[in-house]
């Protein structure tokens, strides 16, 4: 049991392997004599108590091309059997996800998921940064298009998004004489639009800053291409080195506990100019943009801390 551990994520063969930061995670896992077990969350099931997956061991290389290779076949396991499952697919943040976090809820402690489900469920990555609205931008969250337009003639120039939309989707600025945003804003409506007020500072992108346990572990500009106020990487973002600048070091005292005290070990914050907009719970990345503009290897820290944590020699 303790050297096994289990990837929950999208499909392994479809992944973004310049950016993906479940990769690092299973890759540094590997190093130290893991054996690495994969499944679909389409996979994961509960049968008579038993929380159960069926899915893969896998082997993964340092490499873009062939960077995994199955070594079993698709197998039926009890998750309870691993040391550690990391819960990493994307959103959409949707029942389908929330379902997975009550099913990982069903296992016993001796069993760690990686960030815990009960505090994804409960921490919805836009609505989490109201904890610490000293730190936000004028905010409204509504499903009422009126409450948008409203917003919109307050604050005269404003981003709308899907409240669980991820990697840039729907993401439109209205202003006067541009009312893109609200106009798509109307696709959305079967769920929350987030509305922000538009911070100029955009144009030298946003900060994507990793906490691990609670602290601080490094951090990476993401510049929008241009003529885009999407600052993603999976949206065209273009990664920069920085500093903590403006307010960071300050957000970062203040969100800190909160993180570790609600169990989320891995979590990346969004800021832009003073103001924080997001506080990605779910699969966060940014560690390899990182490691490539500092010279570090944050999936050596991510590991050392969490088996320190653990108390695993």
């Amino acid at each position: 049991m303790k050297n096994k551990i289990a990837i929950q994520m999208d499909d392994i063969k479809t992944i973004d392997y310049v950016f993906d930061s479940s990769f690092m995670i299973g890759l540094e896992g590997q190093k130290r004599n893991y054996e690495i077990f994969y499944y679909h969350p389409n996979d994961l099931y509960i049968d008579n108590g038993l929380v159960k997956a069926r899915g893969f061991y896998i082997e993964l290389f340092e490499q873009d091309k062939n960077y995994f290779k199955f070594l079993s076949e698709k197998i039926e396991i009890n998750l309870e059997e691993f040391k550690f499952i990391f819960l990493r697919q994307d959103p959409p943040f949707n029942m389908h996800y929330i379902t997975s976090t009550y099913l990982l809820d069903c296992l016993s402690d001796t069993t760690i998921v990686i960030n815990n489900p009960t505090s994804v469920r409960n921490c919805t990555e836009k609505i989490l940064p109201f904890k610490f609205k000293e730190f936000m931008p004028p905010t409204l969250i509504s499903q009422n298009i009126k409450d948008i337009e409203n917003f919109l003639n307050i604050h005269k120039d404003v981003i709308t998004k899907p409240l669980y939309g991820n990697g840039g989707e729907g993401i439109n600025r209205s202003n006067e004489g541009n009312l893109i945003g609200i106009e798509t804003a109307n696709d959305y409506l079967d769920m929350p639009i987030i509305a922000q007020k538009y911070i100029p500072e955009i144009k030298d992108g946003d900060r994507r800053i990793v906490f691990f346990d609670g602290e601080y572990a490094g951090s990476v500009a993401r510049i929008p291409a241009e003529g885009s106020i999407k600052a993603n990487f999976h949206a065209g973002g273009i990664a920069k080195k920085t500093d903590l600048v403006f307010r960071d070091q300050q957000i970062i005292e203040a969100i800190g506990p909160e993180l570790k005290k609600l169990d989320l070990f891995f979590v990346g914050i969004d800021i832009i100019g003073n103001f924080l907009t997001e506080i990605n719970v779910t699969s966060p990345t940014g560690i390899k943009q990182i490691n490539q503009l500092n010279n570090v290897k944050l999936e050596q820290v991510f590991w050392d801390k969490l088996e320190a944590k653990y108390k695993i020699v």
